[in-house]
């Protein structure tokens, strides 16, 4: 997503969020993912959740024309959990995405995720990285 747009991509997908009784509390827009720390009520359902953030934030971008040809975010994504004591930690990584990307890769970051948080790679969507 090109940087002179993040702003107002970042309002938009935090309307998103509030819309669906969530409470965003820190996002920020890559060129090629997106970070979102939310806070849900225990009714939400998180794959309905993300779907609808997804499929409504790609129209978003597409009516904008801010890229060349038809914008998609990729069909996967990962969710983790945190405790409440672990909010302030996690914003302050949130937004600062763009100096710890310079340091490690969305690829490497991810997969660091996952073995932090015990869950197994599917080698499956290893194409849908971008370095």
């Amino acid at each position: 997503m090109p940087k002179e747009h993040k702003e107002e991509l970042h309002k938009y997908i935090t309307a998103l969020v509030q819309n669906r009784k969530a409470k965003m509390l820190a996002v920020n827009c890559m060129p090629d993912h997106v970070h979102l720390f939310v806070g849900f009520k225990p009714t939400i359902a998180i794959s309905d959740f993300v779907k609808e953030i997804k499929v409504e934030s790609n129209e978003f971008i597409n009516s904008k024309n801010w890229i060349k040809g038809k914008f998609n975010w990729q069909e996967g994504y990962g969710v983790f959990s945190y405790s409440q004591s672990h909010i302030d930690t996690v914003i302050k990584y949130v937004l600062n995405q763009e100096a710890h990307h310079q340091k490690k890769t969305f690829r490497q970051e991810y997969l660091g995720l996952l073995e932090k948080f015990e869950i197994p790679f599917e080698e499956r969507f290893l194409f849908h990285f971008i370095e």
